[in-house]
């Protein structure tokens, strides 16, 4: 998973035409190193169909404020700078959830790109 450390990077990642899914994380945060251990085989499964990007919080500035994350770890579908759908709150994510909502994303950005 690319690392964003910067405003302009993270920029750059959301405004692909391809399905690019923000994974904002902190180092310090203990369920963000719960999915660590999964996130590289979950990666390897979704490769073909989206990008996955990790986001650190304390190193992107005010993104994190401006994209309303309010809880970590959180997921953040983009396409083309545009935001589709998030998975956002302050509970302990699995590995099923985290699949769950990658193939919401999925079917969000089929729908639109038809």
């Amino acid at each position: 998973m690319d690392k964003i450390s910067s405003p302009a990077e993270f920029q750059v990642s959301i405004q692909s035409p391809r399905l690019t899914v923000a994974v904002f994380k902190a180092d310090w945060c203990s369920d963000c190193k719960f999915i660590d251990p999964f996130m590289p085989d979950v990666e390897q499964e979704y490769s073909d169909r989206l990008t996955l990007v990790e986001v650190d919080v304390d190193a992107v500035g005010d993104v994190s404020q401006e994209q309303n994350i309010l809880g970590i770890p959180s997921f953040v579908a983009y396409t083309d700078g545009r935001e589709l759908v998030r998975f956002v709150n302050k509970l302990r994510k699995s590995r099923e959830e985290i699949e769950n909502f990658l193939n919401t994303a999925l079917d969000v950005y089929l729908s639109i790109h038809k």
